[in-house]
């Protein structure tokens, strides 16, 4: 079972605070001016990628719907906001009964993203979809820039599998949803059991340098290990002299022994002097794991060394030098009046400084080339051409405030690595670069 489908809460009875007070104030001010039930179109895009980055990977759908979910005005929120007046009786009153009754489309979790996608598309009234900003851009902005980094250092391992092992780098609930992020952005395994409870990711992890130092010597912590967890576990083997250590652990464990962790030194001629000393031990079939502050060019770079794993921590929880996606929410089309049926009109917010934005109700969808690989991030208002029918990216996350596309994480997991493989393969290049593939936008009535 993936707890994922149960569409488990997150750690507080509700996330409705999880606001920035100017989005009640205008709320309170939107009712009473009389304007909070217009409809409205809130959307979710970055207007560029981190410097140098090629393409950015959409992670945290699912625990946004369960933010959503989880929306609530209870007794002691309220108290709070009477107490410190923050808003008037009124709005209390609105408050006391909010449930987001509107529709959510997105990019589905696990796919990638380029400068101007409409990643997620909030309609509803303004009142209900306005509250929705903070929460939303908190947890796809941490969680995209997670699994973004997460892929960078996917590709660069190439088939060797990743562990996740950050959680004493970064707060203990971020640290859970990195795991998370990372595990969609092709990580193998964590080391945080919170995620692997709460996700069903696998967990792993055997010893530190402690449990070493706690013996009178290196052997006899060996020794207990392997007798607890048996010959196929993992030894750490550079608290003292690596090349002892190596040699004591075949002894203990014999050529059956699972691996080896390596976690300081230059990995790249370690490794190489572990793999020919356990060969030469007999221990062929025995793994190699090293850690020690990786990032995808420390990854990249032992390429040619023979590493089994690698584990991976502060870098990959900080998103790799970039720990948020800078992505913002912005409301792109209202109805024209608070009549029924009343349509929408596309408003946009124009100033300098490059935080201009394209207003309308968008869609999206992807242009393949002639070898089935994607070439650009076509965005448009209206009519979507028959050309790229098929193509569209986004699907419905929630109807009539119900969701409706929640799944197990696997399912992003998977979609992530289908969607870089149909990336161009400059896509993989960790060199500084432009996005891999060009954002077109097609306007209603263009006719281009």
């Amino acid at each position: 079972m993936n707890t994922a489908d149960l569409g488990l809460p997150v750690d507080v009875p509700s996330t409705a605070l999880f606001t920035d007070q100017y989005e009640l104030t205008m709320l309170r001010a939107a009712l009473k001016a009389g304007t909070a039930g217009r409809r409205s179109v809130f959307e979710v895009f970055t207007r560029r990628l981190p410097d140098g980055r090629r393409y950015g990977v959409v992670a945290g759908t699912g625990r946004v719907l369960d933010a959503v979910e989880n929306f609530r005005f209870d007794a002691g929120v309220l108290r709070f906001l009477r107490e410190r007046d923050i808003v008037d009786e009124e709005t209390l009153d609105w408050l006391a009964e909010y449930r987001f009754t509107g529709d959510i489309w997105g990019y589905p979790e696990g796919e990638v993203y380029f400068p101007g996608s409409p990643i997620m598309r909030v309609e509803g009234t303004f009142g209900e979809c306005v509250l929705l900003e903070t929460v939303i851009l908190s947890i796809l902005n941490h969680d995209s820039a997670i699994a973004a980094a997460a892929s960078r250092m996917a590709s660069a391992a190439g088939d060797r599998p990743l562990i996740e092992m950050g959680a004493r780098r970064t707060h203990e609930l971020a640290a859970v949803a990195a795991a998370r992020s990372a595990y969609v952005g092709g990580f193998a395994t964590t080391s945080d059991l919170a995620a692997g409870f709460r996700y069903n990711i696998p967990t792993v992890g055997t010893s530190a340098h402690a449990f070493t130092l706690l013996h009178d010597h290196e052997r006899d912590a060996f020794q207990a290990q392997v007798n607890a967890l048996g010959r196929d576990t993992t030894l750490l083997v550079d608290t003292y002299d690596v090349a002892e250590a190596v040699r004591t652990a075949v002894e203990v464990a014999g050529p059956e022994l699972g691996a080896v962790r390596i976690d300081s030194g230059d990995l790249l001629l370690v490794a190489h002097r572990v793999r020919q000393q356990l060969d030469e031990l007999g221990a062929t079939d025995t793994k190699i794991v090293v850690t020690s502050d990786l990032d995808e060019y420390a990854i990249a770079s032992l390429a040619a060394a023979p590493v089994d794993a690698y584990g991976v921590g502060t870098q990959l929880v900080t998103g790799s030098g970039h720990p948020t996606a800078s992505m913002v929410y912005k409301l792109v089309a209202r109805a024209e009046s608070g009549a029924d049926g009343a349509p929408l009109v596309p408003v946009a917010k124009k100033s300098s400084g490059g935080k201009t934005s394209i207003g309308g109700r968008k869609w999206a969808a992807r242009r393949l080339d002639s070898a089935g690989y994607a070439e650009a991030e076509v965005v448009g208002t209206g009519p979507v051409p028959d050309a790229l029918a098929d193509r569209q990216l986004l699907v419905e996350l929630v109807k009539g405030g119900e969701v409706v596309a929640r799944e197990p994480l696997d399912a992003a997991r998977d979609r992530h690595a289908a969607a870089r493989a149909n990336l161009p393969l400059s896509a993989t290049q960790l060199s500084r670069g432009e996005p891999v593939i060009p954002t077109e936008y097609l306007h209603e009535g263009s006719g281009s």
